[in-house]
């Protein structure tokens, strides 16, 4: 062991460089995923984000009556809480805006935000003393369209109307608004709630709790002390975090796949540093075991050497993502100042560092293997070619006067051994995730700029529900007067029973037999007869039939009975809807109106114009809303998906320094050779930079070719788990594939070009030892 000691230090001092890049590349690529784990569970779980950076509450007591200031006051005793937020006398009212008109729980506040459950403002500002207004929860400010500096209409109990300005956008750990269900939250000054709901009596409180583990106790003692009379509802942060996780599974799902793989990658780049170094070291190896070492001390001395250089480079990575994480400026520091906060934080610093160290153990311990495999006697380099022979097409085309460095850098970078072909794989396998994420960049995008592409061809829905509201013939003609409205699509939707009655599905009719909706149809063809319908895959895996069956279920006590004639992708309710048009529902119940209207807009038409267009023109009695685009759920991945290609493309950038770092210490051995039959310096210069380009290019071809087919399959495998259904991937432009991959050979012919330059100028003396 002593030995094996002794020639390892002497080993680090005679291959200082080596050792050095080796540790720098653990800390880089281990330091590189700390921060896309951060960023992952920063945009995987916006709730949990929101939760503990406002050190939100884990109930909301909501009472009916004004309740005994003592007992309000003396929550903040009961044992367990941690912190009270509030109390806070609510009212209720209706905003509108742009003819959109939403719920709301105003709040009487102050002008500085609470310590606990403090709403994060993230347009705008808090409320002002000589300002007022109101600050909305983002949830209420995305349906009604509104922004710091908009103006609202509020009605409050009584019916009188008043104009707020909207002084701020906040996110809060609570529900989120969604119409028809609980109201979303408002923040006031006690004043304006005196203006809009004057004899408002309810109150609200919230209570963080040292431990979450003691709620229903907490909550029974609070309510309790309050008076069960007198609590109407009680939220806990469980309901609230339940509502928010059917949002972020679908992204939690794909940032995993990403995390896995730039795992993977890490460890791999990592293991072919060391790999590569042994390698280099064939000559000393061979040395050692001719003064006596066994294969069992080799096969130590380099496990233990390189298992240091791996938990070196893992703790100096993990450290500095530790101390200096949260000091990046930008998004990146946030997320990883807010991650130290999360749960899970702790097992994940243990768990990314140690998964990366077993990695790089395994790959460490088949090369020290190999290295205990080298026999004591040098061979010659004849017996161990550095290259393939010279092929007939490769003298041909010296022949044909070539450039040498050209052939010569092709003989170099293919020379038919199966090592060659796992350096390429490794150098592969970050562009090919650099590719997917492409894919799904991509993907983001065309739900942004195209969303009739997946399933949303209706930019607004409007309900002409409220007195005064036009009908018929005079709500056809309001609208379609905006010149901007395409088609008018008339919709009504109901709950059916699956066959057996063991649940419920949507049953929608949308447009008519002579204006047919513009479903999305990925698989079949669209409905255009009688009793012919097009589903959702959500649907389809619930029933468990395919294209092409008849489905009977029931409505309102009456059969129904339609041909799925094709597949629609469907990003609302899972999935599970199944679509016909409105005169086919009609058949069954002859007084069947319609709820809802869809707007389809012209290319480059402003839903927002066109929503106080309508509203304008119908006096406010129309409801007037967005249609739900599922990439606003998905907005967040478009930060991490660019962090992760910036950390796919350091692993690249290692493993790239690692084969040119071999390809020039080979080709050093042919320099005696090389300069035997006339070639300067700069060509066999040019020959190494061409050998590193070569491979680069079959890399890039073989990563981009392949991201772009696993990068479609995946996304559409996500589509299909979320029941939207397969059929939504999009490639990247062929243009952006294609810079990728120039990218990735004219970033190796820069990393090379150096290198090869001194490998070229070296002299012959110091190039005999390379023979054997």
């Amino acid at each position: 062991m002593r030995a094996t000691l002794r020639w390892a230090h002497a080993d680090l001092r005679a291959h200082r460089g080596q050792s050095v890049f080796v540790v720098l590349a653990s800390a880089g690529i281990i330091g590189s995923l700390l921060l896309a784990v951060a960023l992952f569970s920063y945009a995987a779980n916006p709730w949990q984000r929101i939760f503990t950076q406002s050190d939100g509450a884990h109930v909301w007591l909501h009472t009916r009556a004004a309740a005994d200031t003592d007992a309000l006051s003396g929550l903040s005793d009961l044992e367990g809480v941690a912190g009270v937020s509030g109390p806070y006398r609510t009212g209720k009212a209706t905003l509108e805006s742009r003819g959109v008109r939403a719920s709301v729980s105003l709040r009487a506040t102050g002008t500085r935000p609470p310590d606990v459950a403090r709403p994060l403002v993230t347009e705008g500002n808090w409320l002002d003393a000589g300002a007022g207004g109101v600050v909305l929860e983002s949830s209420v400010a995305r349906v009604l369209w509104a922004e710091p500096g908009d103006s609202l209409t509020v009605k409050g109990p009584d019916g009188a109307s008043h104009t707020l300005r909207v002084a701020g956008v906040a996110e809060a750990a609570e529900p989120h608004y969604r119409p028809g269900g609980e109201p979303g939250i408002g923040w006031v000054l006690p004043g304006t709630l005196d203006q809009v709901a004057p004899r408002s009596s309810s109150q609200s409180v919230g209570l963080r709790l040292n431990d979450p583990a003691d709620l229903d106790f907490t909550v029974q003692q609070a309510v309790t002390l309050l008076g069960a009379d007198r609590v109407a509802e009680v939220t806990k942060w469980q309901q609230a975090r339940a509502e928010a996780g059917s949002d972020d599974r679908l992204l939690g799902q794909l940032f995993a796949v990403f995390g896995l793989g730039a795992l993977l990658a890490a460890a791999l780049a990592a293991s072919g540093a060391i790999g590569a170094r042994i390698r280099g070291q064939l000559r000393d190896i061979s040395i050692l075991k001719a003064i006596g070492f066994t294969p069992g001390q080799v096969v130590r001395g380099f496990l233990l050497q390189h298992l240091a250089f791996a938990l070196l480079g893992v703790a100096l990575g993990t450290a500095a993502i530790a101390v200096l994480g949260s000091r990046i400026p930008g998004r990146i520091g946030e997320a990883a100042g807010v991650w130290q906060d999360l749960p899970g934080h702790t097992a994940l610093m243990i768990g990314v560092p140690s998964g990366a160290v077993l990695l790089i153990a395994a790959a460490t311990t088949l090369a020290a293997w190999r290295a205990g495999r080298v026999p004591p006697v040098p061979m010659a380099r004849s017996a161990l070619p550095s290259a393939s022979p010279m092929t007939g097409l490769g003298r041909r085309a010296l022949g044909l006067r070539v450039p040498p460095a050209l052939v010569l850098g092709w003989r170099a970078a293919f020379p038919r051994r199966a090592r060659t072909l796992l350096t390429v794989a490794r150098l592969a396998l970050p562009l090919l995730l650099i590719t997917v994420a492409l894919v799904a960049w991509s993907t983001l995008d065309v739900f942004r700029s195209r969303p009739a592409d997946m399933g949303v061809p209706a930019a607004l829905t409007v309900r002409a529900e409220q007195p005064g509201s036009p009908s018929g013939q005079q709500l056809d003609r309001a609208l379609t007067a905006p010149p901007a409205v395409a088609a008018v699509h008339p919709g009504v939707e109901v709950a059916a029973l699956v066959p057996g009655q063991t649940g419920t599905i949507t049953l929608r009719g949308l447009g008519t037999a002579t204006s047919p909706y513009p479903f999305t149809v990925v698989e079949g063809r669209a409905a255009d007869g009688p009793d012919e319908a097009v589903a959702g895959q959500g649907l389809l895996d619930l029933l468990d039939v395919r294209v092409g069956d008849w489905v009977r279920m029931t409505v309102e006590g009456r059969p129904q009975i339609l041909h799925i004639v094709g597949r629609s992708i469907e990003p609302e309710a899972g999935g599970r809807v199944i679509s016909t048009t409105v005169d086919t529902l009609a058949e069954r119940d002859p007084a069947l109106r319609p709820d809802f209207y869809h707007l389809v807009l012209r290319p480059g038409a402003d839903p927002r114009a066109v929503s106080d267009s309508l509203a304008a023109a119908a006096g406010g009695a129309l409801e007037i809303r967005e249609t739900p685009n599922p990439a606003d759920r998905l907005e967040p991945a478009r930060g991490v998906i660019a962090t992760l290609i910036g950390v796919l493309a350091l692993i690249g950038l290692t493993e790239l320094l690692t084969v040119i770092g071999t390809g020039v210490r080979d080709r050093g051995r042919d320099l005696l050779a090389l300069k035997a039959i006339g070639l300067t310096p700069r060509q066999i210069s040019a020959a190494i930079v061409t050998t590193a380009g070569f491979t680069a290019l079959l890399a890039a071809a073989l990563g981009t070719g392949l991201g772009v087919l696993s990068g479609s399959w995946l996304v559409d495998i996500q589509g299909r788990s979320s029941g939207m259904g397969a059929g939504i991937a999009h490639t990247p432009p062929a243009l952006l594939i294609a810079s990728v991959a120039a990218g990735a050979v004219l970033g190796a012919v820069a990393a090379a070009a150096l290198p090869a330059t001194r490998a070229a100028r070296r002299r012959l003396a110091d190039s005999l030892a390379e023979t054997l």
